[in-house]
């Protein structure tokens, strides 16, 4: 009897153990420093981040809980990754695509921004070696007006071939320029998509308009691009940019009317009242 009952014992023992483990393995609670992660469209490829976001929680950043001239995994819990999908220049420095963990060195009136090769080093910063690095670039943070409470990372200032990587907390914003070559590899894919059968004239005269190359041939490939799509405003749009920027305002405004036309007939305001600016616009011309 006295065995049974340790036995029943040790049971009910072994379960409540298992019962906590799993309840344990199970709770979801917030983290402290939520991680972030960003996919960002850029060139002809992509950029991508990863990082945990601490919050400022009425303590002093910059200086004291991140004191100058130390380094920093640029984020919370490990390092920040930076992926480039394609080669990048970052501050005016080639960086192949890969992946980097991304450290900085605040100081008052500069950072060091730096991509190390290590991705195993993570927040572990007292084993930082500079032999690992893959570049080291210095900015110049500016004062944000209003506080961020969290520690956001971003892309801004969007165009087709360059950004601006903005590290914002507290009331600092440190800026990085990222740029990326794509002239070159777009006129290759041009030349090569408009050998195949299904030739896309449109978007090859967008990147000649966009790009200021060659105006005539981005005339061309619109109206081949119209003529197999006559009921495409958008592209009677780009002619309309197309031609006045070939000075030839009477052209210009011809297709800047037919676009509201076939805008309407389509349902589209938007490119209507685009077009009815562009007509105001190129009247004063």
């Amino acid at each position: 009897m006295k065995n049974l009952k340790s036995t029943a014992i040790l049971g009910a023992t072994i379960l409540s153990f298992w019962s906590f483990e799993t309840q344990a393995q199970t709770l979801k609670v917030p983290q402290a420093s939520p991680t972030q992660m960003i996919k960002q469209n850029f060139g002809i490829g992509e950029i991508a981040l990863e990082y945990s976001r601490p919050s400022v929680k009425g303590r002093v950043i910059f200086g004291e809980l991140l004191p100058f001239g130390k380094i920093w995994r640029t984020g919370a819990n490990s390092a920040t990754k930076i992926t480039f999908s394609d080669d990048v220049k970052f501050e005016g420095n080639d960086v192949k695509a890969g992946t980097y963990a991304m450290y900085t060195i605040p100081n008052k009136d500069s950072w060091e921004i730096m991509l190390y090769k290590d991705l195993t080093l993570g927040g572990n910063t007292a084993d930082y070696k500079a032999e690992n690095e893959l570049l080291k670039v210095k900015v110049t943070p500016t004062s944000y007006l209003e506080k961020v409470e969290t520690f956001t990372i971003h892309l801004a200032d969007m165009t087709p071939t360059s950004t601006v990587l903005e590290l914002i907390w507290d009331k600092t914003r440190v800026p990085v320029k990222i740029t990326t070559d794509i002239d070159a590899k777009v006129m290759k894919s041009i030349e090569t998509s408009l050998a195949t059968d299904t030739r896309p004239y449109f978007q090859s005269a967008s990147y000649y308009f966009e790009n200021n190359k060659d105006l005539n041939q981005a005339l061309v490939w619109t109206n081949k691009a119209i003529e197999a799509n006559p009921k495409a405003f958008y592209m009677v749009m780009l002619k309309a940019k197309i031609e006045l920027k070939l000075q030839n305002k009477t052209a210009a405004i011809a297709s800047a009317e037919k676009t509201i036309l076939l805008a309407k007939e389509a349902k589209n305001d938007d490119y209507v009242k685009m077009a009815e600016n562009f007509i105001l616009d190129a009247k004063k011309k």
